[in-house]
């Protein structure tokens, strides 16, 4: 679920820096693709994923 995320906040950064869309400190496009980052990390490290297999 987070790599989804992650591939959605890139594609932000994208539209943000390719449209050259004036935005504030917060949400600059290299904020945005750092935010991306985290989530994509967080991914790989396998925190946040959809469904845990039950012990029985």
């Amino acid at each position: 679920m987070l790599g989804i995320a992650a591939a959605v906040l890139f594609f932000i950064a994208f539209l943000v820096n390719a449209a050259d869309i004036a935005t504030n400190d917060v949400f600059s496009s290299t904020n945005i693709m750092l935010l991306g980052l985290v989530a994509l990390v967080l991914h790989i490290a396998g925190i946040g994923n959809g469904r845990r297999v039950g012990r029985r």
